[in-house]
């Protein structure tokens, strides 16, 4: 187990609720947050279909080198796959979808959670 002060404070930002984990630099954060009893929607698990997607609230760094479909211009709009990311610096992450985003961009844009879910 990484020890407390490697790990990084990811703060999660979603409809119903705001919460704070700890994540390790070799820790995808969907699992983190799976660990932590937060929910938050999945389906694929691989970095492709858009279901676990976030924006970064001011800036950060994520390592998105387990995806299977990242871009970037997801990168520059902030954007980022939970599933298949890796924190590298303290995070504020608001749950949500960039498939719109994929689609002004004329990006792959693949199936991803009903509109109506984050």
């Amino acid at each position: 187990m990484v020890p407390k002060s490697e790990r990084f404070k990811i703060t999660l930002l979603m409809p119903d609720r705001e919460a704070t984990i700890d994540v390790a630099p070799d820790e995808h954060i969907w699992d983190a947050a799976f660990a932590a009893n937060i929910q938050l929607p999945a389906l694929c698990h691989q970095g492709y279909c858009l279901t676990c997607a976030g924006q970064l609230e001011n800036g950060g760094e994520v390592d998105q080198s387990d995806s299977l479909a990242y871009f970037p211009e997801d990168r520059v709009a902030g954007f980022v796959l939970l599933c298949t990311g890796k924190p590298r610096s303290d995070l504020r992450i608001r749950a949500g979808r960039m498939r719109e985003h994929r689609k002004q961009k004329g990006l792959l844009a693949p199936y991803s959670w009903s509109e109506g879910s984050v």
